[in-house]
């Protein structure tokens, strides 16, 4: 079994996409973000997208999605989350932290825009991922409080083949 590694994640916003431009420091605007707006199947107000910033901050990376050219711009509403940990980290350590938790967060949550890493889990980084959990806390909105690598990470096809618990005596 894999060594667990606990992730932790706040969140704030909700922001407008003119207010992005306020989320500028370098030191300690970076991270994760969620994108919400219309989408035309789901309806409003929904998780649009998932995305991260490294070495690029909030303000900076977020208007690269050109959100503002959307159908509906004026509801788009952004949530902007940055890694907490009790001891200090490398630069390293941060980038992978950030990593591991974008591909478990879109993986868990299925945002309507993200492709690419829905089945990265099942695949290339199922066993990176095994023993990651990531805890969403402050305005996580819809997210899943905790995501879990252990169960994402984990073949369906495998507990379809495990025995089913009988009572004693039945």
């Amino acid at each position: 079994m894999a060594a667990t590694q606990v992730i932790h994640i706040l969140w704030e916003g909700p922001f407008s996409l003119v207010e992005l431009a306020t989320l500028n420091d370098q030191a300690t605007d970076g991270g994760l973000y969620q994108i919400y707006g219309a989408h035309p199947v789901y309806g409003p107000d929904v998780l649009l997208y998932v995305g991260q910033t490294v070495e690029q901050t909030f303000a900076q990376r977020i208007p690269q999605h050109r959100w503002d050219i959307s159908e509906d711009p004026k509801t788009i509403k952004v949530y902007v989350g940055r890694l907490v940990s009790e001891t200090p980290l490398k630069l390293a350590e941060w980038k992978s932290m950030i990593d591991l938790a974008e591909k478990l967060t879109i993986h868990a949550n299925a945002p309507a825009y993200n492709a690419t890493h829905l089945m990265a889990v099942h695949h290339e980084n199922a066993e990176a991922l095994a023993g990651v959990h990531v805890l969403n806390w402050g305005s996580y909105r819809c997210l899943a409080a905790e995501a879990s690598g252990l169960k994402w990470g984990t073949d369906p096809k495998l507990m379809a083949e495990l025995p089913v618990f009988r009572y004693p005596g039945a």
